[in-house]
């Protein structure tokens, strides 16, 4: 692949990106990490879609070792895709962008033993070892593909963005070790007062289900007896076995029934939705992408740009783009659009280049333009040059435009901006634009640039040429990419010894190490059950035969473990049972 085929990364999303410290994971985190992975790689055989265990054999993803994310970039980049490591949860919008540019972004951070079945917040497991090798099917990141440029293009709400901040803040008290119970709580409070305030589902809300009952929780094929292609389900240790028993609902997946089904993303799902092919997605996500605002354009769709009090673009049918948050929308008798005002930083485009001299510089207060045909059912933009000056519009002269909608502009044409010999933008000045006895722009503003355009043929989240329209983001100090190891604890000590001598030549003499590590374990750490696992593990590969075997195999079956622990301990002895 050359360099212009490798993705690109916008310059809007480029804040979102993080550096990965790959010395500060500690050998818990690799432990935690190879678990899983081996447990993947065996349990998920008969039960995963064949798509995602070729590609967990093929991505190049290793198991002894939390990966690193350039290893995966350059693995991706074979697709034409590519990874960059996030910051834990981000924005929806800046998530789906990365998805629609073909960029997998991957959370660093790797869940801690207490959530090894299973967390709420993004992780490299979940990330890595989730998503990444069933990419490698063309159909389904396709799909992914798609889906992400109609989550980057779906229209939200300001109240929804309140719930992304309660979500974000309960994942990462979640996640948090020294939380406590009573912080958990108030965070996952603040979450359902969030969404309390709530009124609707968005485009956005829309597509989050979507996306959560396919790409993360989706099965495929028969809905009697199918298979796990969703994420959140492949890289669960828990739920990827319980999600196919009898008590989890299956349903045929549906467009409608996916967006009329709530998640919750701290708990086990009660029904899963089972899809024919990753084709029949493909066909039905098309369908529904066709009833979004992006697609459709009008005065609904500006409604929608309005109540989401965010920066949007809006279409007209010149091809013009006018990129700012939406705060007026003027109407006529029948309630179509007939002049609109943003507010703040506005800039036009075309075609997603940014015009010379109409940025965000000169349209820093906001803009406004009428939309709709001229007396006589003309279309400014359909007229050529000639036909402009038929009806007075020349630079240099003074024009009056009388709209159908009752809107009028008359002023000193200063500029035509033309392509492809239509017009698409004329600027006045000495202008006045009035609407009945409504003042909506006066003289002593300045110059009048009107957006030539009859309707609104399209309005999308975001901006037509996000690198100009947004700051540009600051660069990471490249000299804090490597950074030394933390000082280990005494435990993680232990794991790394364990580790060693797993990945070195086995001798005799290393019982002895072995035995001093049980001794520290049953002194100081009774509940430490992976390391113990990996121990068994050690003997095993190695056919020692040694007394502490059973005392190890005792401890791990007799003690009164919490039911989520017992499950990834007699998942760990019965993938040891099978070397």
């Amino acid at each position: 692949m050359t360099d212009k085929e490798k993705p690109q990364i916008p310059k809007h999303l480029q804040p979102y990106i993080s550096t990965q410290y790959y010395h500060h994971y500690t050998p818990i985190d690799h432990a935690v990490w190879r678990f899983v992975m081996k447990q993947n790689h065996y349990f998920l055989q008969d039960i995963a879609y064949p798509a995602y265990v070729n590609g967990l054999r093929d991505s190049g993803i290793k198991t002894d070792r939390v990966p690193r994310v350039d290893d995966m970039n350059t693995s991706l980049a074979i697709i034409g895709w590519g990874a960059v490591t996030i910051d834990g949860l981000i924005p929806g919008s800046a998530f789906y962008g990365f998805l629609a540019n073909r960029i997998l972004p991957i959370a660093t951070e790797i869940r801690n033993i207490q959530n090894i079945a299973y967390t709420p917040a993004p992780d490299m497991l979940h990330e890595a070892a989730g998503h990444a090798p069933i990419l490698l099917d063309e159909t389904y990141r396709d799909f992914v593909r798609k889906i992400g440029e109609m989550g980057a293009k779906a229209l939200s709400s300001k109240e929804k963005l309140e719930v992304f901040k309660a979500v974000r803040h309960l994942t990462i008290i979640a996640e948090d070790p020294d939380s406590t119970h009573e912080q958990v709580q108030e965070a996952e409070r603040q979450v359902i007062e969030a969404r309390s305030r709530v009124k609707g589902l968005s485009e956005a809300d829309k597509v989050s289900r979507l996306f959560w009952w396919t790409v993360e929780y989706g099965l495929i094929g028969d809905v009697n007896n199918p298979k796990i292609y969703g994420a959140g389900l492949l890289s669960s240790v828990g739920e990827s076995q319980s999600c196919l028993k009898p008590d989890v609902k299956k349903i045929p997946f549906s467009v409608e029934e996916c967006i009329n089904t709530p998640y919750d993303v701290t708990k086990p799902q009660p029904q899963l939705f089972v899809c024919s092919s990753f084709n029949d997605l493909v066909e039905k996500i098309e369908q529904f992408a066709s009833t979004m605002a992006f697609r459709k354009g009008g005065t609904e769709s500006l409604d929608q740009a309005l109540e989401s009090n965010s920066v949007a673009t809006m279409v007209l049918s010149s091809g013009l783009q006018v990129t700012g948050t939406l705060t007026a929308i003027l109407k006529d008798e029948n309630a179509e659009a007939i002049y609109v005002r943003t507010k703040g930083p506005t800039a036009l485009s075309y075609d997603h280049k940014q015009l010379k001299d109409q940025g965000t510089d000169i349209h820093r207060k906001g803009f406004g333009t009428p939309i709709g045909k001229l007396k006589g059912g003309i279309v400014i933009e359909a007229c050529t040059a000639q036909q402009l000056q038929a009806l007075g519009i020349k630079e240099g002269n003074n024009a009056v435009l009388e709209f159908q909608s009752g809107v009028t502009v008359e002023g000193h044409v200063k500029n035509i901006l033309f392509y492809d010999e239509n017009p698409i933008l004329i600027s006045f000045t000495n202008c006045q634009v009035t609407y009945k006895n409504i003042v909506l722009f006066e003289p002593s503003w300045g110059i009048f640039d009107m957006a030539v355009g009859a309707r609104v043929t399209s309005v999308f989240s975001g901006a037509a040429d996000p690198n100009h329209y947004y700051d540009s983001p600051s660069t990471n100090d490249e000299s804090m990419e490597e950074v030394e190891q933390q000082c280990l604890t005494e435990l993680e000590n232990l794991y790394a010894e364990i580790r060693d001598l797993r990945e070195g030549k086995w001798e005799q003499t290393n019982l002895m190490h072995v035995n001093r590590v049980l001794a520290i374990l049953d002194q100081k750490y009774p509940n430490e059950w992976l390391l113990r696992i990996e121990i068994l593990e050690l003997f095993k590969i190695n056919q020692a035969i040694h007394r502490n075997v059973s005392v190890i195999l005792d401890k791990l079956k007799n003690t009164n473990w919490d039911s989520s622990v017992k499950q990834m301990i007699d998942r760990g002895i019965a993938l040891i049972e099978q070397i």
